[in-house]
């Protein structure tokens, strides 16, 4: 497979969003979580997305599903990939590897209530493996870091967006 197939597409986009940009603006994108059992709960988007979420056994879950620190590395990762891979896809460079890994520090101290403990992640890194044919080295590194460095999810992050808080009690 190529992530050149993506190239008309982005193309395409690329035009309609310069003539349109409102056409590129996703409003209330969303994502709930119901909580089913002990510490799981399954988690459902509009257009039928669907994941489910666990605590390990040590920590009072049945370890049954990813836990949602996992899911945040895991969502940083693919969207890092993703966007390489559609910024290459423009340029026409076709990828022979790509693989993002992102690792952090946690301390769940914090997550059992022991005052004064941090439940934010530490030592976030992300490490990039990228390769074409006929790519200058760093070419490739260029574009790995800018396009990560684009990517919606570690952007997000970096920028500390605040977040309103809506608490209904039924």
């Amino acid at each position: 497979m190529s992530n050149l197939r993506a190239r008309d597409a982005l193309d395409r986009a690329h035009r309609l969003f310069l003539q349109c940009p409102s056409a590129a603006r996703t409003p209330n994108s969303s994502a709930t979580a119901v909580w089913r059992d002990g510490l799981r709960c399954e988690v459902a988007g509009p257009a039928g997305e669907q994941a489910v979420t666990d605590m390990p056994r040590p920590l009072g879950g049945d370890g049954i599903a990813p836990n949602p620190g996992w899911l945040l590395r895991a969502s940083m990762a693919a969207c890092a990939a993703t966007a390489i891979a559609m910024r290459a896809a423009r340029l026409g460079i076709e990828l022979t590897s790509l693989a993002v890994s992102v690792h952090s520090e946690s301390d769940a101290r914090g997550l059992v209530g022991i005052d004064g403990i941090s439940t934010a992640f530490t030592g976030m890194r992300m490490s990039i493996k990228i390769g074409a044919d006929n790519v200058p080295e760093e070419q490739l590194r260029e574009l790995a870091e800018l396009s990560e460095s684009q990517s919606p999810v570690s952007r997000t992050l970096r920028e500390q967006s605040p977040m309103a808080l809506e608490v209904s009690v039924v």
